[in-house]
């Protein structure tokens, strides 16, 4: 390619001498006739040796480059085949590698086959030996675990103990002191006095005559009464007393105001009845506003619904064990705004949850399910903050402890009812209940005998020495707690203590 070049580039420079040696010609002709030809000749010549030295100018840098390209030619087909060499050497020995990979890869499948089936021999020989010692010993791996286990306890049953013992102590110890500090700030700082509240169904009348009256011409009076009011007069023989019965405190409350007006006024008739009756309800409507709305201004909690301080006002006429339910809520609310206060929960909303913890009781006679899921329906119908509900559905472990503030609202309702003369029973009912737990406690296994203390707020259990060991013993304390707590409805907290005495008697003769 490069020989074409300068071959072409001396033709056209020969050419261009050529013409230029015409042109010149007929330039010198016009100038100067007589010595033109003369001028053309030499200029002819003169371009003819130019043209000469060009070519070989030309020809001699066209071999020069000729040669430069063949060099450079031989050494990029040297570089090419060195290259090629290499290539050839990497595929060679990169087939070797493949080749010993794919004999490793043999290797190694073959040692996974022999590792399965060793493995397999094994398996095989472990479950003929465990068939062989359960054979032997008479027993099943899980027999035999249970009787390593009841041989290693009995052996160090001691070190157990006194490790059990120094645990127990010294976590217990730690955090009860924490508990009494705060429970203690928290009860002292309230210090409200706890009368039980009785709003007793029994209306006193101050003669026989009255109860004709009430009675009427042919129970005409008595039927109308009981139609109004929802509730049940009994006339018995008992002097000077009539018992009114229902279900809904609200309705007895009514009844008891209308028919203490009646005995008042003292003429008693249909007419007169429902005009009393329907005043009852109108004074009742308005204790039941006024006590929701001092309840909330009292505890601090401004931000419930008024339907909810309304409903809430109803709890003012329910008591539990005695104790006045709508004064209970306050003073839970008190005690769980200082407890919160010194855990650093949030004062608000433990004290909320407090306070509305039992209002499903104000609507449990008329709506079906536990107080605690009627007072969430209500809650929750009536926009309550999600985080009050919370803290207040898991005062009786119907949901579990979302919040601290549902913790706090437990404990502020174990202290309110478990505090001196704030609650009390029926005899029947604590007999009931005392019976209940003695039973309780002589169905376990090894126990000699049980005595219910303290009106029933202990348990103590004697257990036979040689049937029961100590290690049982602080089993059956647990398993007696936890039956208690799942069979029986008690106010505050049940002690139970497991006795197990160990007495040896010998003589001197």
């Amino acid at each position: 390619m490069s020989i074409k070049i300068v071959i072409f580039l001396a033709s056209v420079a020969g050419l261009v001498g050529i013409a230029l040696g015409y042109y010149l010609r007929l330039v010198i002709s016009l100038g100067k006739k007589g010595s033109m030809e003369i001028e053309i000749k030499k200029m002819e010549l003169s371009a003819q040796e130019e043209a000469k030295k060009i070519v070989l100018e030309a020809e001699h840098k066209a071999a020069e480059t000729l040669k430069q390209s063949r060099e450079e030619a031989k050494e990029r087909e040297d570089k090419i085949k060195s290259a090629e060499d290499r290539l050839i050497k990497k595929e060679d020995a990169v087939d070797k590698k493949q080749a010993d990979l794919d004999s490793e890869v043999e290797a190694v499948k073959a040692k996974v086959s022999e590792i399965k089936e060793i493995k397999e021999r094994a398996d095989k020989l472990l479950v003929e030996r465990q068939s062989s010692l359960e054979r032997i010993a008479r027993l099943s791996e899980a027999e035999a675990k249970e009787e390593l286990a009841r041989s290693i306890e009995k052996k160090y049953e001691a070190d157990l103990l006194v490790r059990m013992q120094k645990l127990e102590m010294g976590n217990q110890d730690k955090l009860e002191a924490r508990a009494k500090d705060i429970l203690a700030t928290a009860i002292h700082r309230l210090g409200n006095s706890v009368p039980a509240d009785l709003f007793s169904t029994t209306v006193a009348i101050p003669s026989e005559e009255i109860k004709g009256k009430i009675i009427g011409k042919e129970g005409r009076n008595i039927k109308s009464f009981e139609r109004m009011t929802g509730v049940e007069v009994i006339i018995d023989d008992t002097p000077g007393a009539i018992i009114l019965s229902s279900f809904d405190p609200i309705r007895r409350q009514v009844a008891r105001m209308a028919l203490e007006e009646l005995i008042k006024d003292g003429r008693i008739q249909p007419a007169k009845i429902e005009k009393l009756v329907e005043k009852a309800k109108e004074d009742i409507a308005k204790v039941i506003k006024e006590k929701g709305e001092q309840a909330v201004f009292e505890t601090g909690v401004m931000n419930l619904d008024p339907r909810i301080v309304s409903i809430l006002g109803r709890l003012y006429f329910r008591t539990s064990y005695g104790q006045n339910v709508l004064q209970h809520s306050v003073e839970m609310a008190h005690i769980a705004g200082m407890i919160a206060e010194e855990l650093g929960a949030n004062v608000q909303i433990a004290k909320a949850g407090a306070l509305v913890h039992d209002i499903g009781k104000a609507l449990d006679h008329e709506v079906q399910g536990t107080h605690v899921e009627i007072g969430r329906r209500i809650l929750q119908k009536f926009g309550a903050d999600e985080a009050v509900v919370k803290a207040m559905q898991a005062h009786h472990e119907e949901y579990p402890y979302e919040t601290v503030e549902s913790i706090i609202v437990q404990v502020a309702d174990a202290i309110s009812g478990a505090r001196p003369g704030a609650r009390h029973d029926s005899v029947e009912n604590y007999l009931k209940r005392l019976q209940e737990l003695e039973a309780i406690a002589t169905a376990q296994p090894g126990v000699e005998k049980a005595y219910a203390l303290q009106a029933g707020r202990e348990i103590r259990v004697f257990v036979k020495p040689e049937a029961v060991t100590d290690i049982e013993a602080h089993n059956m304390a647990r398993s007696i707690a936890d039956r208690i707590e799942k069979d029986l409805k008690y106010p505050g907290e049940i002690k139970v203590t497991v006795i197990r005495e160990s007495r040896v008697v010998e003589f001197a003769r």
